[in-house]
């Protein structure tokens, strides 16, 4: 073993120093410029969207070689644009990829009791913080899923590992909380506007969906984002990387935009059942006794046996849109190829198989409008002329009734068509079918997933700030105690001419056992025998108390329920001891300023409190929002 001497060990220390001290000096420069500067999170923002739209496209190009050499294509080919497949590779394909799940899960079943935060949830309840590492997983889970031949779309996986990117880069910036949730933001719109080259129905699928409101400070950096996304998708693929292409002059006739109503409210239908099968097939393998592992071997048997008689149903749907708007089926078969489809994707997740289900709403809506296409043509030839207008309108309301992302939709059809009467005709049936699945169900896919892990969420709306405001970062830390013993003459003595309105009662340990009121010493009921009473004697509300780690929420709805100004705060349920208090009027006063402080974040003007300038006092103090 080599040995250096004192003197060389001491200049290679000084050197390294050297070279490392300039380093950390431009990273912490780095950082705090681009902390205190919107356009340099404008600009890194459209900087990271390049990479992933590259690794959106690479990830495409690999699953469809993957498809083409599994499934015996022609390369570019699109899996769920055929229509014979042999019987033995459409079922075994499936099989096979539930085998991978099920092992993988087997051996990893530490990773899977774990549950991954995905894009909306991480801007909801964890300040835009995600796990590349468990991102990845998920990830390669979808990729699995979908070059298996599973009925549903890579899109999750998409948005999953986009929105980690940034959501690291936001971390290693220490960018503040709504920075961090607008880089999330602007992952998953650049993973959606690589994934189909529709910029605007990207970004507005990252605000709807994952922001959960359009707010003007968020506008640049995902729109960029987006747009850089789609534009490397398009050099990497060219007009292979469009959903699909619609080529001719639409003339929408007038008695279209009435039908489009009636379209919407059936694809609402639609896509509650879907939303529910899913959770059905889930329940039904569970009262089986089946091993949560195992569910995906079971799936792929099923999906294969239906995709031997219906070759369609395999993969996320995106070349079998193409397919349908150049060819015609009758409607029987559009009616089968529906039903069918509904059931493999509602089977493919139910089983465990992981993606989303962007294209294949996007596909049952293309076959449902073709379906009401056909009928309406069977009564009337000259309705024909408005099959693939009905179908783009299918489309749009089955993708928000099912993905909760309405104009993401209709963006989606304008960037495709250009064409701004089939766009008006599509917002109709979107308006009516989102409106309709938010009134009767109140759930989208995302969010009844969230409904069905116990999670109150209904949208991506930042609810996690308000868990950030503890009681025991709101509290005033001196409380005044007294013992059970403590006279009551004392008492009077110690707090007289009301210098105290409220003293907490606790033992010899420190457990809180009430509160007395300063003012109930001076009662005559009480003056006639205070020299016999001790405090234990005029305590009460021993259940009345807040605990440290309680949010605010909890700590306004106690004050409501116990009707009462000032609440003690003890350590934790089993450790009683008194550490603070707090007063509704401060509770409030804390509430109040957060939001403001929040809606002055959401128009691009933070909004400096006088409790957030105080820099004295130590923390808990209650004059310290962070």
């Amino acid at each position: 073993m080599l040995t250096l001497s004192a003197q060389t060990q001491g200049f290679l220390g000084r050197a390294r120093r050297g070279f490392l001290r300039p380093l950390v000096r431009t990273v912490l420069r780095l950082r705090h410029s681009v902390r205190g500067s919107e356009v340099s999170v404008i600009a890194i923002a459209a900087f990271i969207g390049a990479p992933v739209g590259l690794l959106v496209s690479a990830i495409h190009w690999l699953i469809l070689r993957l498809h083409a050499w599994a499934f015996d294509l022609s390369v570019g080919e699109h899996l769920s644009a055929q229509v014979h497949m042999e019987s033995l590779r459409a079922i075994g394909i499936p099989v096979a990829g539930g085998v991978i799940l099920a092992v993988t899960r087997h051996f990893f079943r530490r990773d899977r009791a774990r549950d991954i935060v995905d894009p909306i949830e991480a801007n909801a309840l964890h300040s835009g913080q995600m796990s590349v590492r468990d991102s990845l997983r998920l990830t390669l889970s979808a990729f699995t899923s979908n070059v298996s031949g599973a009925s549903v779309g890579m899109e999750a996986g998409y948005t999953q590992i986009g929105a980690a990117l940034f959501s690291a880069c936001a971390r290693y910036l220490r960018l503040r909380r709504e920075d961090s949730r607008i880089f999330v933001t602007a992952g998953a719109a650049a993973a959606i506007s690589a994934a189909f080259n529709a910029p605007l129905a990207g970004a507005f699928y990252g605000f709807e969906l994952v922001h959960g409101s359009y707010t003007p400070r968020a506008l640049a950096p995902v729109a960029l984002a987006s747009l850089v996304g789609a534009a490397l998708a398009r050099v990497w693929g060219g007009d292979q990387s469009l959903l699909f292409l619609v080529t001719g002059d639409f003339h929408v006739a007038t008695w279209v935009y009435p039908a489009c109503i009636g379209l919407g409210m059936v694809a609402a239908l639609i896509g509650i059942v879907t939303m529910r099968a899913a959770t059905l097939f889930e329940q039904a393998l569970r009262n089986a006794a089946a091993a949560d592992w195992m569910r995906p071997i079971f799936g792929g048997v099923l999906l294969g046996v239906v995709a031997s008689a219906s070759p369609q149903v395999l993969g996320s749907g995106q070349g079998a849109i193409q397919y349908h708007l150049d060819n015609h089926w009758p409607l029987f078969a559009l009616l089968v190829l529906l039903i069918a489809k509904m059931f493999a994707s509602a089977l493919s997740l139910g089983c465990g198989f992981r993606g989303g289900l962007f294209s294949s709403s996007l596909f049952l809506g293309c076959v449902f409008g073709g379906a009401v296409a056909s009928l309406l043509a069977a009564a009337a030839p000259e309705t024909a002329a408005q099959q693939t207008v009905l179908q783009l309108v299918g489309m749009g309301a089955m993708g928000a009734a099912i993905i909760g992302a309405p104009l993401c939709m209709v963006f989606l059809v304008l960037e495709s068509t250009g064409d701004l009467p089939v766009t008006i005709a599509v917002l109709t049936g979107v308006v009516t079918a989102s409106t309709i699945v938010r009134l009767r169900f109140g759930y989208s896919f995302a969010t009844w997933r969230f409904h069905l892990r116990g999670l109150p969420l209904k949208g991506a709306f930042d609810v996690g700030w308000v868990k950030d405001l503890k009681v025991v970062r709101l509290m005033r830390s001196d409380p005044v105690v007294v013992s059970l013993e403590t006279s009551v003459a004392r008492l009077r003595k110690d707090f007289a001419g009301g210098s105290i309105a409220r003293v907490f009662v606790v033992d010899g340990d420190g457990r809180f056992h009430g509160a007395i009121e300063t003012a109930l010493l001076y009662d005559p009921h009480v003056e006639i025998a205070a020299a016999t009473l001790v405090a234990a004697d005029l305590a009460s509300g021993k259940d009345n108390f807040l605990l440290a780690e309680e949010d605010i929420r909890t700590a306004l709805a106690r004050f409501d329920a116990l009707t009462v100004e000032t609440l003690p705060v003890l350590r934790s349920a089993d450790d009683r001891r008194v550490i603070g208090y707090l007063t509704e009027a401060m509770a409030l006063r804390h509430y109040t300023e957060a939001l403001e402080r929040r809606r002055g974040e959401d128009l691009g003007m933070p909004i400096r409190s006088d409790l957030a300038e105080k820099s004295g006092g130590p923390r808990g103090d209650g004059d310290r929002l962070f």
